[in-house]
Parts: C-alpha cells; sequence; structure tokens
C-alpha cells in the first residue's frame, strides 16, 4: 500500500527534464518534446519520411515490393535525444521510460485510431537468453502503457535465438530473422480475421517486424499495423 501511494504521488512531483535539464519539469518538458518529436510525413507501409505532403503515400520501394505490412506507424526519429532514452531504458534499467513512450506514441497521427481498431497488442517477443539477460520486455512495457486490455504477450512467440540485427547489414537482417517467429499452436485460432498492432521500440530494416508479421498472416490476420517509438531514417 506504502509503495503504491509513493508510485502515485511520484506522478504529481515535479522532476528534472531529461533532455534540457530545466527543472521543474516532467521527464520530457514540453518544450522538449516540440523541438524534437515533431510529426514527420512517413510512408504508409514502412514508416520511412517522405519529401511529400500527401497523407497515406507510400515510398517507391513499398510501391515496387509491397511489404506484408498494411501500415506501420512511428513516433520519433532515432535520433538525439531519443536514441539516448533509448539505450537507458533498454541496457540501463530505466523501465520508467515506458509511460513517457507511450504518451509520445499516443500524441502520434493515427496512432489512436489505429490502437482503437485493434482487437490485439502485440509486443514482439525477446528470445529467452535476451530476456534473462535484460530482465524485461521493454516493448511489452510500453504496450501496457498505451492500452493493457489489448496487450496478448502469449500469442507471438520467438522460437529462434539469432545473432543481434545491429551486426548486419540489410539483406542479411532479413535472411538472419526469417521463420524466428511463430504463433502459439494452441492459441493460433485467436488470431485469424483479427486486426493487429504489432509493437516493436525501434525500427530499422523492419526484418524483424517482417518476419513476425509474416506468421500472422499466415495465422489469418486480417490487417496488421507497425506501431514503433523511433524509426531510423534509412
Amino acid at each position: 500500500m506504502f509503495s503504491a501511494l509513493i508510485t502515485g504521488l511520484s506522478r504529481h512531483i515535479p522532476s528534472q527534464c531529461a533532455v534540457c535539464r530545466s527543472w521543474p519539469a516532467q521527464p520530457l518538458c514540453d518544450a522538449c518534446v516540440t523541438r524534437f518529436a515533431q510529426p514527420v510525413m512517413r510512408c504508409r507501409t514502412c514508416a520511412l519520411p517522405l519529401p511529400l505532403t500527401t497523407p497515406g503515400a507510400k515510398c517507391g520501394r513499398c510501391l515496387v515490393q509491397p511489404p506484408v505490412l498494411d501500415a506501420a506507424l512511428a513516433a520519433v526519429a532515432y535520433a538525439y535525444p531519443w536514441s539516448d532514452m533509448i539505450v537507458k531504458f533498454k541496457f540501463h534499467g530505466q523501465t520508467a521510460w515506458a509511460r513517457s513512450m507511450a504518451t509520445l506514441m499516443r500524441s502520434t497521427p493515427w496512432v489512436e485510431p489505429a490502437l482503437d481498431d485493434a482487437d490485439w497488442l502485440l509486443p514482439m517477443p525477446l528470445t529467452r537468453t535476451r530476456l534473462l539477460e535484460r530482465g524485461f520486455n521493454q516493448t511489452r512495457l510500453v504496450a501496457h502503457a498505451l492500452q493493457t486490455s489489448k496487450v496478448r504477450d502469449d500469442l507471438l512467440l520467438r522460437i529462434l535465438d539469432t545473432p543481434p540485427q545491429s551486426s548486419l547489414p540489410r539483406a542479411k537482417r532479413l535472411q538472419n530473422v526469417r521463420d524466428a517467429y511463430a504463433l502459439e499452436p494452441l492459441k493460433r485460432h485467436l488470431i485469424e480475421g483479427k486486426r493487429i498492432v504489432l509493437m516493436d521500440d525501434v525500427m530499422t530494416s523492419g526484418a524483424s517486424l517482417h518476419a513476425a508479421a509474416a506468421a500472422l498472416r499466415q495465422a489469418g490476420a486480417a490487417h496488421i499495423t507497425a506501431l514503433v517509438f523511433a524509426r531510423t531514417e534509412s
């Protein structure tokens, strides 16, 4: 009870902005959010930035080779200060960032409708080894901060332990995670005909998300939206 009281009070006690160090502020002050999290026109199916002003447009790559994803949404670019924040969140156990990340994601155009329309919100699963090393699945924490009622982390499984994607070129990344994901056999039927929001913290080549989406599509998912906090710009 006491710990719950402290947690509740901490949400109302000012703190120092992690970016500009202003005081008092929320973990991210309004000025820094305005400066570093401006909406960007992005490709509808891979979330890469576009030099266009037409909502719902696709990039050339997606026009030539349509991805398995029906839509892709990203809150921010994988750049300062967000890249630093993600490192602290994932590798230094600063799990309190999950709530701030979720708030920024909900503020991104088209995210609220995607969450409202979704049947399930699926965080990308980690391998058992990675989960034991880190102690938590960072994407699962953000998913629960977004909309707990739709989160299912018992449907999508990571069945292959592969080398880290960051160490590989794009072509190798695609090959690296092929067949790395599967649906829980006894719950596979829960995917058929459903609208899925597939969540991850960072999207680079999109290989992991595409591999997971392929498994969901094979299970009969009707619509798959990838939702990430940060997207690399190339």
